[in-house]
């Protein structure tokens, strides 16, 4: 559905990525919305996504947060509708973010989508995250500066806002143009008519959060508890004084946790969670039991990839290697064998079962095919057709 046409990802890479920003004009040829603003106003209806108004009237802020239910009151003024996380939501969405796949999905957060009335924003401010901004239709400008140290202020308290910062981009931007900053380069974009702007943020993870969710994870798991011990100690003449051959221990006794397997198992686990909202109702809950995967398998159901679905696998290479790999921190294995078919399907929007060798005839239906299928069935990871609202 999307197709670059004047950006080069490799180029890209090499010449602008967490370097410097810059404007891609026409970088999707005849681009083509993936909603519309009333199809974004639904979404910012659902107390599951997280939605907000930013609005200035009279020179003075406000935000409302969602869900929004009263939009002739929330819409004063200049005013931005803001929707986190459409690409879990909306197809279309979800294949407009796939375009970015040139960078590992572990990088990868959400597609921000917003609607703009003229003369509206959010003010000049800082992003600590890379992102691509996409113009849909309408168009606005956009001004960017370099790195460097900014002022903050808050016009309102959900809003931090920067002064002062000479733009090195000032730009027009209209459908189909995109726009790179990198973290921490100050930018503030001012729509020029009512406008559609598809944001695709990275995740920029600090010390805190990697800790914080290792802490989680080695809690659940019960990992991690070897316990301190004292080597050589003798009579301390300050019982005060922590010595630096302990503090020397006690580094080693983290670096033992970081340099596990069970280290490397969480990262994978912790970046496939993207706190997926599923895209479906809450009521609908899918159980499929073995024989009704089987049926469909016999059938020749097709089964499609939900929106927001992105597995993490560890990097591996090599003859007779199983896969593990995590959607939303669920662990899903495959052996040796069906590694690459497996590998093959995490990459399809649709799947399907095939019922027939190379010669015609008819196999029987793989047993490990059928559990994995109805584990990332029941997951609301891949649907079946029927299944599909």
């Amino acid at each position: 559905m999307y197709v670059f046409d004047k950006f080069d990802p490799t180029l890209f890479l090499d010449s602008h990525w967490q370097k410097r920003p810059a404007v891609f004009k026409g970088a999707f040829s005849q681009f083509v919305d993936p909603l519309d603003e009333n199809e974004l106003a639904g979404l910012a209806q659902d107390p599951r996504i997280d939605s907000r108004v930013v609005s200035a009237e009279n020179a003075n802020w406000h935000v409302q947060h969602g869900p929004i239910t009263d939009f002739e009151n929330a819409c004063q003024g200049s005013w931005s509708l803001l929707v986190q996380s459409v690409d879990q939501h909306v197809d279309e969405a979800d294949a407009l973010i796939r375009m970015f796949n040139f960078i590992p999905y572990w990088r990868l957060d959400d597609l921000m989508v917003s609607f703009s009335n003229a003369g509206a924003g959010v003010g000049p401010h800082l992003d600590q995250y890379d992102v691509f901004i996409i113009q849909g239709k309408g168009s606005r400008r956009w001004q960017v500066g370099e790195r460097g140290e900014y002022s903050t202020y808050h016009p309102h308290p959900d809003l931090s806002q920067i002064q002062g910062f000479y733009p090195i981009i000032d730009k027009v931007l209209h459908s189909g143009d995109m726009l790179y900053i990198p973290a921490g380069c100050p930018h503030n974009g001012v729509a020029l008519e009512d406008c559609m702007n598809y944001s695709v943020g990275f995740r920029a993870p600090t010390q805190q959060d990697l800790l914080s969710s290792l802490a989680d994870y080695s809690i659940d798991l019960g990992l991690f508890k070897k316990r301190y011990q004292d080597k050589g100690l003798t009579p301390r003449s300050d019982p005060s004084e922590l010595a630096e051959e302990e503090i020397h221990s006690f580094r080693n006794m983290l670096h033992d946790a970081i340099d596990s397997p069970d280290f490397t198992r969480w990262l994978t686990s912790h970046f496939s969670d993207t706190q997926l909202n599923q895209g479906y109702d809450e009521q609908h809950n899918p159980d499929y039991s073995l024989q009704e995967i089987l049926v469909l398998f016999q059938q020749q159901t097709v089964f499609e990839r939900q929106p927001g679905i992105r597995p993490i696998y560890l990097a591996q290479s090599g003859q007779d290697i199983s896969l593990e790999f995590f959607i939303e921190g669920q662990a899903f294995f495959a052996p040796p064998e069906h590694t690459e078919a497996v590998r093959a399907l995490l990459q399809c929007s649709s799947w399907q079962y095939d019922l027939m060798t190379d010669k015609g005839s008819a196999l029987t239906i793989n047993h490990f095919w059928v559990q994995l299928i109805s584990e990332l069935v029941n997951a609301g990871a891949w649907l079946p057709q029927e299944e599909m609202f």
